[in-house]
């Protein structure tokens, strides 16, 4: 009786000690960029940011604008998979068309592809965010 109980309570624990990732990228802004007037210029396409991570025991999700893994433990990539692709999206711009910071840069065109994987004791999750940016200039 005394090893059913340690089981039981073993088992229980493992349940609750587990990790969940979700998150949603929702391209809607309080600022509004109109793009009808000839006042920016159309500086790089189709730069992206991928971010991956990689669960055991679990299931990992994409629905629209929500991606994400319920897994008992994380073994790759961090978990911030839309912070981390915009990360490399803007590293990406940066390494090609120099520094963003001092810069009046808008991100437009903005898309996102989740690609999951689910097996039985593995599954993750691949991001990636793309989008066109364009720099306001003076008239």
């Amino acid at each position: 009786m005394r090893k059913a109980t340690i089981a039981v309570l073993i088992l229980g624990a493992a349940a609750f000690s587990g990790c969940a990732q979700t998150g949603t990228f929702i391209a809607g802004n309080l600022t509004t960029v109109e793009l009808s007037e000839p006042n920016y210029e159309i500086v790089a396409t189709g730069v992206s940011g991928t971010a991956k991570a990689g669960y055991l025991v679990g299931v990992s999700f994409s629905d629209g604008a929500r991606s994400g893994s319920i897994s008992l433990a994380r073994v790759s990539g961090t978990g911030h998979l839309y912070k981390e692709a915009m990360e490399g999206l803007w590293a990406a711009f940066e390494a090609e068309h120099g520094a963003a910071a001092g810069r009046r840069l808008a991100l437009v065109n903005i898309r996102y592809d989740a690609d999951t994987r689910n097996f039985l004791v593995y599954n993750d999750i691949a991001l990636s965010i793309r989008a066109d940016v364009v720099e306001f200039v003076d008239d």
